[in-house]
């Protein structure tokens, strides 16, 4: 088995934080080089991340600069976009121009939950998967899943064609009971699913944790790094043979290839520790978001619905006294977008959230915490 360190192209650096367009190219390939300097491989990608710019990026950071044969690409069929059967080859055939490649390495469903596995269903999506794989354009299918164990036994039962499964573990969601990471993940085990990890650091959250933890963390071993323990726990797990990391500047790639390059299982006394942390950051967690921005896409009031969860979690920590620093970007992302009291309950976000939180109702929490203060301004339509 190669080295288990992927590289996630959901979260690449950015020239402007509030434009996912604005992808920093220059700091990309650089990414890009020494991740496979260090002698990892795999890189995730997907239709719709960075609005719909990631295929493309990839193609001129990676495929374009470097031999087929040095890396392995993933990218996934958008089962939210496409209508039609016929919509499935035309996307198919756009990625493989956009990505600028003859075939995909691991090509997955994305994001099946109930309403887009009725979908794959109506359309033959598994079907479509594996004339693609026959006609040698797919080296291996598979899907990413955001639902319950349930569903997931029920689609691996009805369609043991699929060669693994990609699921979302990490520590703090293994015993949540929303993401349930450890029954979906022992779902896929029994039926010997090869398990690629998405979100093994939450959306960034577990790379900064309270100071209460980190020192826990450090006080065991000082010089490992806060992010590690967070891949190294999704990387433990028997099965998992790829975990994806959002990297998205060189100290971040350099520390997790650090790790990686010669990967070591936790033992006893590190998950004692992760219990531990586990603990404290529930203490100081208030919105479970792991920022991947599906719920935006459908909002009719535009509201910047993660990055508001993001200052509202940062003003809820124990730890955190800089709501001032939060309000002002409150107000910044606001002159551009909704605020969180403009939400109408239409509830689109809450379908399309992996997560299944209760966007609506936090919005409100967010509303007044941020809304009530004085001096907020009249937003430009």
């Amino acid at each position: 088995m190669g080295k288990q360190l992927g590289f996630g192209c959901m979260r690449l650096p950015l020239l402007d934080k509030n434009d996912q367009t604005s992808v920093d190219k220059e700091t990309v390939n650089k990414l890009v080089d020494t991740f496979l300097e260090e002698g990892f491989t795999y890189f995730d990608t997907a239709y719709v991340y960075h609005s719909y710019m990631s295929e493309s990026i990839m193609r001129e950071a990676l495929v374009k600069r470097h031999k087929r044969d040095e890396f392995e690409l993933a990218t996934k069929l958008p089962m939210r976009d496409v209508k039609t059967v016929e919509d499935q080859e035309k996307v198919f055939n756009e990625q493989l121009e956009k990505c600028g490649v003859e075939y995909f390495d691991y090509y997955l469903l994305h994001n099946l939950g109930v309403i887009t596995y009725k979908k794959a269903c109506e359309l033959d999506s598994f079907g479509f998967g594996m004339t693609k794989k026959k006609e040698g354009k797919i080296k291996s299918l598979g899907m990413s899943f955001h639902d319950s164990p349930e569903l997931l036994d029920e689609i691996l039962t009805a369609h043991p064609e699929l060669d693994f499964v990609q699921l979302q573990i990490n520590y703090i969601d293994w015993e949540n009971p929303s993401i349930q990471s450890r029954r979906c993940y022992e779902v896929a085990r029994k039926h010997n699913k090869p398990i690629i990890v998405m979100e093994p650091c939450k959306g960034g959250s577990l790379a900064l944790v309270p100071e209460k933890a980190e020192k826990v963390m450090k006080e065991y071993n000082p010089k490992a790094s806060v992010p590690s323990w967070a891949i190294r726990f999704a990387a433990s797990q028997e099965g998992v043979f790829m975990v994806l990391s959002g990297m998205n500047s060189i100290e971040q790639v350099r520390d997790n290839t650090s790790y990686m390059a010669d990967f070591k299982p936790l033992n006893e006394e590190e998950y004692n520790v992760i219990n531990q942390v586990i603990e404290t950051i529930n203490e100081n967690t208030a919105i479970p978001c792991t920022i991947c921005r599906y719920c935006e896409k459908g909002c009719p009031k535009k509201i910047a619905i993660p990055d508001y969860f993001a200052l509202y979690n940062s003003t809820k920590r124990a730890t955190t006294n800089n709501f001032s620093s939060q309000f002002v970007y409150y107000l910044n992302l606001a002159a551009n977008h909704g605020r969180a009291s403009d939400c109408i309950g239409c509830k689109e976000c809450e379908k399309a959230c992996p997560q299944h939180l209760k966007i609506t109702e936090h919005l409100k929490d967010v509303s007044a915490v941020f809304d009530a203060q004085p001096q907020f301004p009249t937003r430009k339509e």
